[in-house]
């Protein structure tokens, strides 16, 4: 991979994000690379300004914070192809970051016992081309004002293009649909099309329509099942649902769904994007939801990546597997 321009993305309100963007981008200036900073966060929206300014697309967009940061960068990059690599600094759970541990740097622990070897620094591992590259699968939002145009998105959110006629709006994890208005019960009827024919009608608290990637986030909460990443699928997971036959569902990446807020014109429905806001429905309208036509494209840097690992040490199973030692069996 060559090094020639690189985007660091760092987590708002973190001072160890912050530390890190510096080392990094001195590490890579004082190597030749061109490298723009950036802060990505709650109300803070870099990469409008970064995609119209910057001269030509970065080779890497390396992200420094957890898993929130990393999904806008999703957003914004996937239809560019811009790889991005992602290390948990600052940030929390980390599902989709590696350890902060393998964001080696010039200098760091050479010439101490145990010290890294120079040669195996992250950006020459990088150059010699010693990493993966996961293709992740996005969904794809449009709306339909009643009209029968889906609109290419209305600039509802701060974090999405689509209001200058970029296109639908994206999700790496998840949308999802809940009741809009805080004075009215907080549930909701929604009427689900799969490929054209009706599946349900879900009342309560609304809608989770998640990726694989996004099987071990809101819809593992509500009770979806967990998907491996190297399957392509769409999970279709309903919010504490009043009817106990509502039950989740997985279907073709192929499949075309659609979503339509149901009940009188009060009852409007807020559309989430990987828990950004999108775009609010009102009934009558309708949302379409479909496999994004470009993947994410992410770096890995483990040789040997066990996804059930992550599994096991990020949600804790059987108290915490890695605290004992794995049974016989």
């Amino acid at each position: 991979m060559r090094l020639e321009r690189v985007w660091l993305i760092l987590r708002k309100g973190s001072q160890a994000a912050q530390r890190q963007a510096r080392r990094c981008a001195q590490d890579l200036r004082s190597q030749g690379t061109l490298v723009t900073t950036a802060v990505s966060g709650l109300g803070l929206n870099p990469f409008p300004g970064l995609l119209a300014t910057e001269a030509e697309l970065p080779d890497l967009a390396v992200v420094l914070g957890g898993d929130g940061t990393v999904l806008a960068a999703a957003r914004h990059l996937a239809s560019y192809g811009v790889p991005v690599l992602s290390f948990n600094v600052g940030g929390h759970l980390g599902f989709l970051t590696h350890e902060r541990r393998l964001l080696r740097l010039q200098g760091d622990g050479h010439g101490e016992p145990g010290g890294h070897d120079p040669d195996d620094t992250l950006w020459q591992r990088l150059r010699d081309d010693r990493f993966a590259i996961e293709r992740r699968m996005m969904l794809e939002a449009r709306v339909d004002r009643g009209d029968g145009v889906p609109q290419e998105g209305d600039g509802a959110s701060d974090d999405d293009l689509s209001g200058v006629g970029d296109g639908p709006h994206t999700a790496l994890n998840d949308f999802y649909f809940r009741p809009a208005l805080d004075e009215l019960s907080p549930t909701c009827m929604l009427e689900l099309e799969i490929d054209g024919e009706v599946v349900d009608q879900y009342r309560g608290d609304g809608l989770i329509i998640a990726t694989p990637t996004g099987s071990t986030g809101y819809a593992m909460a509500a009770g979806g099942p967990i998907l491996h990443p190297g399957i392509e699928a769409i999970v279709v997971t309903p919010i504490c649902p009043m009817s106990l036959s509502s039950r989740a569902v997985v279907v073709p990446p192929g499949s075309r769904l659609s979503v339509w807020p149901l009940g009188e014109t009060s009852r409007r429905v807020k559309l989430w994007k990987d828990g950004a806001h999108a775009t609010v429905l009102e009934p009558g309208d309708r949302c379409v939801l479909q496999r994004g036509r470009h993947p994410v494209l992410m770096l890995q840097l483990e040789q040997s990546p066990s996804y059930y690992s992550t599994l096991t040490h990020k949600l804790h199973w059987a108290g915490s597997l890695t605290a004992v030692e794995p049974s016989r069996n």
